[in-house]
């Protein structure tokens, strides 16, 4: 930040990459705060210190865990790209506070890539993605030791297990490759704040504070947790409110002619 404008990045390593128009961020607006600089000129600081203690305030949604596996797909020619499973509609989470599809460990959707696209893994072979959608709490996994996490990692992805064997039952069997995430995982890897899987803003109750805006000029945020929510489809769209940011209409148009030609 110079006189009070964002005007590039800085790596851990020392290195500076200069912005000609402005700096987008996609990591999340949390982070995105707590990486500003703090030698800034007053004004700066004073914005930081605000847009930091507004966004720590911003309703989370919990976050979620995954299981990928990489197993033999002999005899699984009939097998479905997506399934979802819900154990219990009227399941409730502990304290009464969710249910149905929000309760823990209660939704698990699954993903099998390769049945759509055969080179997402090794000829007779298929790699499989389930997950719980936003609600494995983070609290349970805060201040465990490492020998703690290993085994609340084991316990809590049964349920993803179990959900998988409904669709193939001798997965277990199967399996040659398996990987476990947790909200630990997604909040060390991918700068996720305390996992979260994003801003838990009711659709027309409730407006995104910033959207893609900052109280710094010059900086503009994109991702999951600006407007207009969470997921892949907020991702793709507040990129394309970015660029709407810096680049004027009749740019677009004149990029997009030029593609036709």
């Amino acid at each position: 930040v110079e006189d009070g404008r964002a005007v590039g990045v800085r790596t851990r390593k020392g290195k500076e990459i200069r912005a000609r128009r402005g700096v987008v961020s996609n990591a999340t607006t949390i982070q995105t705060a707590r990486l500003l600089p703090d030698d800034v000129d007053a004004a700066t600081k004073a914005a930081k210190k605000a847009w930091t203690k507004a966004l720590e305030a911003t309703p989370m949604n919990p976050s979620f865990m995954h299981l990928h596996v990489g197993f033999d797909a002999k005899g699984l020619d009939d097998l479905d790209m997506h399934h979802l499973v819900v154990n219990d509609w009227s399941k409730e989470s502990r304290g009464g506070k969710a249910k149905g599809v929000m309760a823990e460990q209660n939704v698990v959707l699954i993903s099998i890539a390769s049945v759509a696209d055969p080179s997402l893994a090794p000829r007779g072979k298929h790699c499989l993605h389930a997950y719980y959608p936003a609600t494995e709490p983070y609290d349970i996994w805060d201040g465990l030791s490492r020998d703690e996490y290993e085994k609340l990692k084991v316990e809590r992805s049964q349920a993803l297990w179990d959900a998988v064997e409904k669709v193939i039952p001798d997965i277990r069997r199967r399996a040659e490759v398996t990987l476990v995430g947790s909200p630990k995982t997604h909040e060390m890897y991918l700068r996720r704040f305390r996992g979260s899987y994003g801003a838990a803003y009711a659709a027309g109750e409730e407006t995104f504070p910033f959207g893609g805006s900052s109280p710094v000029p010059g900086l503009i945020c994109a991702g999951d947790f600006t407007f207009p929510g969470i997921g892949l489809p907020a991702a793709a769209a507040s990129g394309a409110i970015a660029a709407n940011s810096l680049v004027d209409l009749e740019r677009h148009v004149e990029l997009l002619e030029r593609i036709n030609l």
